[in-house]
This record gives structure tokens, sequence and C-alpha cells, in this order.
């Protein structure tokens, strides 16, 4: 699995991963977008933001970077950096496939992105994502499926994705809502000729929303790589919109809210990768210092208080504004 590349690196961020989805696209529902991107978000201002981080990241030890069809020209910045990086062989790049953005470069419109996870979209998709990042692709997985996702029973998607398998792809899935655990442990039933389809996850883990904790545990045992994203809440974790037991402990630690957040989540065994969202490089630094966070059983406690009902949680997501 390309993820063995990560396990042999000896930088303390290399289980730090970068994902695109704040900076692929003029629009997210990211709290604290007006502050970090302005009112200048043309393609070639994302596309130099989008260099500016991965050049950040990967000077830093990041070796995982993620993007996905639905996020805006993710891929195509991914691409064109990594043209201009052609020695660069120590790195993992994951996308996925499942939702197709259509906002044409606003942010005020009235769908974003529309979700497809039929075999027709995946054609269509993994088609686009082969011109853009052709081999350099490591990972294609499934995007947000949910309990009730056609691609958990669909035969001949399953087929499809076992082809793509063979020729050196890993085949993952990530997860959102508040089943996710569910979705989860049913993905992990899915075989084709008695092999395991699946051999990554990722899903919404943090310290507002961890009721997927023990599926992701389970999918570990399982021999699966666990991504985690949306490690800040989309924003809700970091300052000033962090609780304040979290400003608490970051105030002790001389840390960011961000890097206590991201810091509780390395913690876990299960975490392969832990998503950073930043979207600049200032973010992307501070986001990084949780490499190097040590917390003791009281600072664990309080934050550990702040677990939301999973419903709740995705209810107050779903509610976010597209900024």
């Amino acid at each position: 699995m390309p993820f063995a590349r990560l396990a042999n690196a000896t930088t303390p961020t290399s289980h730090l991963g970068l994902g695109l989805a704040a900076v692929g696209r003029p629009g997210y529902i990211n709290l604290g977008r007006e502050e970090d991107l302005g009112e200048h978000r043309t393609v070639e201002a994302l596309r130099a933001r989008t260099h500016d981080l991965l050049n950040a990241a990967y000077a830093q030890g990041v070796r995982y970077f993620d993007a996905a069809r639905s996020y805006g020209r993710s891929e195509e910045f991914l691409a064109d950096w990594l043209k201009s990086h052609p020695d660069l062989d120590d790195i993992v790049v994951g996308s996925k496939w499942g939702y197709t953005y259509t906002a044409d470069w606003t942010t005020d419109a009235e769908k974003h992105e529309v979700k497809d996870h039929s075999v027709q979209t995946y054609d269509r998709q993994r088609a686009e994502t082969t011109d853009l990042l052709g081999n350099r692709l490591d990972l294609y997985q499934i995007h947000s499926v949910t309990p009730d996702s056609p691609a958990l029973t669909d035969k001949q998607l399953h087929a499809k994705l076992a082809e793509l398998a063979a020729t050196g792809v890993t085949i993952g899935f990530s997860t959102s809502g508040p089943a996710q655990a569910d979705a989860i442990r049913a993905a992990l039933t899915v075989t084709v000729d008695g092999e395991p389809l699946f051999r990554t996850v990722q899903s919404t883990y943090n310290a507002l929303e961890t009721s997927a904790a023990p599926a992701l545990a389970e999918a570990h045992d399982a021999g699966l790589t666990v991504i985690v994203k949306e490690g800040m809440a989309n924003g809700r974790l970091a300052e000033p919109y962090a609780p304040d037991a979290l400003k608490a402990v970051a105030e002790e630690t001389s840390l960011g809210a961000d890097a206590i957040a991201l810091a509780l989540i390395l913690r876990e065994p299960w975490a392969g990768v832990v998503l950073s969202g930043a979207a600049t490089v200032g973010q992307l630094a501070s986001n990084l210092h949780a490499a190097v966070v040590d917390l003791n059983d009281d600072q664990l406690a309080r934050l550990g208080a702040l677990s939301e009902d999973p419903h709740t949680y995705w209810d107050r997501r779903g509610q976010l504004p597209w900024h």
C-alpha cells in the first residue's frame, strides 16, 4: 500500500496530511473564510495559494495530500504542483469521486455540489481524475458514504473499483453524517472475489464528534489505514470560535487551539493520517505543532467533556453557510 511510505517517514509531521477542500474553490463552509481568503478568490489566486500551502507542507514533513472532484479545481492545482516537482517520489496522493462540483466558481450558488454514487458517475469522474493526476494518483475514495449509499451494494461498481485496484491504486471511502459508524462497518463487509475491497477509510472525528471512534478502531484492526478529516470541525475548534475548555488548554501549553484539537486526534492509536484543512501558510504551521503536543490526564478529561451528540453536531454542521 502507498501508505507504507508514511510508515517509513521519520519526520514528526508524517502522520499529518493536507486536505485541499478549503482552497480548491472560492466557497466553503469553514468559519473565518472572509479573514483567511478575503475577496480575491480568482482561479489563479487560489492556484497560487494552494501551491504555497503544498510547498510549505512538504518542506515541513507532510507527505499526504488529499483532493476531490468536488473541491473545485483542487485536482488541477495539485496536478500542476506535482508536474513542477517530478522528483518527489515519497508522497501519497489521494482524491475522491462521488460529488460533482456545481458552483461554477461562485460563493452563492444554490447548490455547490451534487452527490451521485452511480457507476456512470464513477466512470466519468475517474476519467477526469486520470486526465489530471495520471499515475500520481495513489488512493481513490468514494466520497461521503452513508449507510444507505448504493455504493455499498452495487456489485458492478465494486467490480470496477477492483479493476482499478488491480492497477495499483488503493481503493477507499469517506463517511459523513451521524451514522458514520454504521457506514464504516457496512463497508468493512464489502468483498470482491473473497477479498476486502476497501483499504482506507476517511471519516470526521474531532473533539466535538467522537461517535465513529469504535468503528474506526475496528477498521484499523482490519488492516485499513484511517484518515481523519474535519479535525477542526470546520473552524469551530479554532480561534476565536473554540470552546473555552479548548482555549484554556491551549493557553496552558502556549500553543494554538488548532494544534491542541489535532493533537487530541493524533493520540488515537487507530489514526493513521490526520488532515489539516489550512487555508493559509500560517494556519498550516500552527496546525503542524500538533505533532509535538503532550497532553496530561486532566487536560484530556476536560477536552473529552466537549463531545456532542452526533445528531446535534451534524445538524449544526448542516446549517453552516457557504462563505
